[in-house]
């Protein structure tokens, strides 16, 4: 037996229409062609879907079983046509995010939901767990988007700019620290450096500073959450180092300060890496558009002097 799905429709379309005629118009097929389905689906069947003689057409037993098969599966059939179609057009897919960046999650989430009201159809999901690995989960497609500060040549991924930031310092006023107008790495050998809980190269004030430097702070004291670092820091507990964007979402205190983090400042720049054959995707691409617009919207006051 091999029932396909215009047979299904067939059987539909007369039911609803009662005749094969005004079947075969609905169909946009002759009538002759229509019958030829109807007598294949006979011979394939073995039994009659309609009761003979009858106007307008009625269905038989047998016939009702399979109206009720094709108005179950034909649905499902469209629906997932529609849903392929999506996936053609870029309106529907996957987006899982790695992130190799632990602050990020300060932004991420309000450009997700700005996401989310765009791209409804898009599964969306973020895997924390494979920050050390980020990069090999994009290429093995574990992942599509990995926010990453540190670019890399890899074949078949494609790095896209969001955004510059600056690792900013941030003390008490009662730290001695307070009274610099910059801070170098050796002023960190007598303090305790809270950091976010990730390895030390992914922690720009290491990367980029105290590792090159040969500098270790008198304790690395680590933290999950941004506002509990500032806790910290305002009870004089330690210094931090944070992106100053996350600073100034965070509507710091009086009793906290800010200083750049050399004489010149540190300046980073935050990617969305995709591997390169998604980038013209319209929902990656505007996740990307998303994503640098997110950095302003965390940003609302300047830093405090």
């Amino acid at each position: 037996m091999n029932i396909e799905l215009r047979h299904l429709r067939t059987i539909m379309a007369i039911h609803s229409a009662g005749s094969v005629a005004q079947a075969a118009e609905q169909l946009h097929i002759t009538q002759s062609a229509l019958s030829h389905q109807l007598k294949a689906i006979r011979e394939q069947l073995g039994v009659d879907l309609f009761v003979k003689n009858t106007k307008p057409m009625r269905l038989s037993a047998e016939g009702v079983r399979f109206l009720r098969a094709a108005e179950r599966i034909l649905p499902e059939i469209d629906q997932l046509k529609a849903e392929f179609d999506n996936l053609q057009k870029g309106q529907a897919g996957r987006l899982h995010i790695a992130i190799e960046c632990h602050a990020c999650f300060e932004w991420l989430f309000p450009v997700l939901n700005l996401f989310r009201a765009a791209f409804p159809d898009v599964d969306i999901d973020i895997r924390p767990g494979l920050a050390f690995r980020a990069l090999a989960a994009l290429v093995d497609e574990e992942v599509d988007v990995v926010i990453s500060s540190d670019p890399d040549a890899i074949a078949g991924v494609t790095f896209h700019e969001l955004f510059p930031y600056a690792p900013t310092f941030l003390a008490a006023t009662g730290n001695p620290l307070a009274k610099k107008p910059f801070i170098e790495a050796a002023d960190f050998a007598d303090q305790t450096l809270i950091t976010y809980p990730v390895e030390r190269t992914r922690l720009d004030i290491f990367s980029q500073l105290l590792i090159p430097a040969r500098v270790e702070p008198k304790l690395v004291r680590q933290v999950e959450l941004t506002a509990v670092m500032l806790l910290l820091v305002g009870a004089n507990k330690g210094v931090t180092v944070l992106p100053d964007w996350v600073i100034r979402s965070a509507d710091i205190d009086s009793g906290l300060v800010t200083r750049p983090v050399t004489s010149t400042g540190l300046t980073r720049q935050l990617y969305a890496a995709v591997r390169t054959a998604d980038a013209g995707k319209p929902f990656i691409q505007r996740f990307i558009e998303l994503g640098r617009d997110g950095q302003r919207h965390a940003a609302r006051q300047p830093l405090s002097p």
